[in-house]
């Protein structure tokens, strides 16, 4: 028999505080967080070893809260081309918070320029929002499994599930209106949100969020793979080399020579099978590393994938794939650096009209073109010998070509599309939409209408030649960038009007 099943069985309370110190601040995070998914595997544990919960068992996220009576930034002078860091005016500004271990440079950081904007206080305490028990668990627990059917019901009166409605992209999207009496946000994504994300992530990629790097490349061929895996392995072998170690697929960790294996190494196991979209990390001390992710065919997996990798906030995400040139002159290997998108491929129709324009970014095309240049050694007006920029369509239909009346050529020819694929305008847009930085560059493997397809063995020979070139320059994108520094790169281009103060 359940007793006081009404009643919620909660961790010791904590109550609020105020913080000038941002470390202070984070610290308590820490805390209220540490306190309540302790209080839910332990009754988690209890509930499996069959023993009466004195209630529903309930701990909920922590929250940040931050109050100003004025527009006025203390350090609009020092810092005149930082986009984030601030509330947008007067008012009570909120979000929950999750993960703080895995979130606390990235907490402190914005916890120290909310302080020097606006001079006040940060507020930390326990929100109303519950933890889903299933998010209060380390990434090697799965202790639920040998409950019966009848058990596992029950878990249900007994705990917190996972509530989707408290996990839409309304904030993100610009839809997002609070009731009267309720803060407007602080961050883009709530605790339950990032939650979901991070489950995701360890689903469809094979490795653990903690492993994600702060520059994320995307493919669509697994011969990219190949090559960074082969890269990878190379890095770990040079006891210089500015990474430390690589991740792949069932978080299998290499560590660079000379280094020693770290807890947690050995609980890594190579996967019988890939995941959806697996997975590399390429590791750096400060994680400004470089994961790469193989998304595969299609815009609904290049959605999927930036839905969940945003709520890491990397600083940037850039498309390395092959495409259809559209141009006669274009020749098979030539790359397309694009600086338009047109996007017929309807997956994000609902969450980012059409209407909205998807810019170029000037930090990111500036990279790469400098990248194509230092990678081919090839400069100046000779460098449009091998690289074009333009418009890249990209398309929900894989078979476009076959398409009675050549409607869709006429439409790439109307909007002055150089290239075709299927992903990149989705991941553009996706960086718009979240706010992280974006670029695509492809390489030209096909040109259906001019009678130039892949054919097997033209094509295993292309990629022999070209996916090296190609992940080089994509690297060596992600260097420059990390030289310029992040004032730079995240553009004022990607915030709206009033928006959120957190990056």
């Amino acid at each position: 028999m359940i007793k006081n099943r009404t009643m919620p069985y909660l961790p010791d309370y904590i109550a609020p505080a105020h913080f000038t110190d941002p470390a202070l601040a984070l610290a308590q995070v820490q805390r209220i967080y540490d306190s309540g998914v302790a209080h839910l595997r332990a009754a988690m544990h209890d509930f499996v070893a069959g023993e009466t919960l004195p209630g529903h068992a309930r701990a909920c996220y922590p929250y940040v809260r931050v109050q100003t009576d004025t527009v006025v930034r203390f350090n609009a002078a020092d810092r005149p081309s930082l986009s984030y860091g601030f509330v947008a005016g007067p008012g009570r500004f909120e979000t929950t918070l999750t993960r703080p271990d895995l979130f606390s440079d990235y907490y402190l950081e914005q916890f120290e320029l909310l302080l020097a904007s606006h001079q006040g206080e940060l507020e930390i305490g326990t929100s109303t929002q519950p933890i889903p028990l299933h998010f209060s668990f380390a990434e090697n627990e799965h202790i639920e499994g040998g409950l019966g059917a009848e058990r596992r019901l029950l878990m249900h009166d007994m705990f917190d599930l996972p509530d989707l409605s408290a996990m839409d992209d309304g904030i993100a999207n610009g839809t997002y209106e609070p009731k009267p009496g309720e803060p407007q946000p602080l961050a883009l994504f709530t605790a339950p949100r990032v939650d979901y994300s991070l489950h995701r992530l360890r689903h469809y990629t094979g490795t653990a969020p903690e492993h994600f790097q702060n520059f994320v490349l995307f493919t669509n061929y697994q011969f990219y793979i190949d090559e960074f895996v082969r890269l990878g392995h190379e890095a770990m072998s040079d006891p210089n080399s500015e990474y430390i170690a690589f991740v792949e697929p069932g978080n299998v960790i290499t560590r660079r020579k000379g280094l020693s294996a770290e807890e947690g190494d050995e609980l890594g196991k190579a996967l019988p099978r890939l995941p959806q979209m697996p997975g590399y990390h390429l590791i750096r001390a400060d994680h400004s590393g470089i994961t790469m992710v193989n998304i595969g065919v299609g815009p609904a997996n290049a959605k999927t994938i930036t839905d969940h990798i945003a709520v890491l906030r990397p600083h940037a995400w850039i498309m390395l794939g092959h495409c259809a040139g559209l141009r006669n002159s274009q020749q098979l290997g030539d790359y397309v650096l694009a600086h338009g998108y047109v996007r017929e491929d309807h997956v994000l129709d609902e969450d980012l009209p059409l209407w909205v324009p998807i810019p170029a970014l000037a930090e990111i095309q500036v990279a790469l073109e400098t990248a194509v240049s230092d990678v081919t050694e090839i400069s100046g007006p000779e460098l449009k010998r091998i690289m074009r920029t333009g418009t890249v369509a990209s398309t929900d239909n894989r078979n476009w070509e076959l398409l009675p009346d050549n409607r869709p050529q006429r439409r790439f020819s109307q909007s002055r599309a150089v290239a075709l694929d299927m992903e990149s305008a989705t991941i553009a847009a996706n960086g718009f939409r979240f706010r992280v930085p974006y670029g695509t560059l492809l390489c030209v493997s096909d040109k259906p209408l001019h009678g130039e397809i892949k054919l097997p063995g033209m094509a295993n020979h292309f990629y022999r030649e070209r996916v090296d070139q190609h992940l080089r320059i994509g690297i060596r994108a992600i260097e420059l960038l990390r030289e310029q520094g992040l004032q730079r790169l995240h553009s004022r281009k990607l915030r709206s009007f009033a928006e959120v103060a957190f990056q």
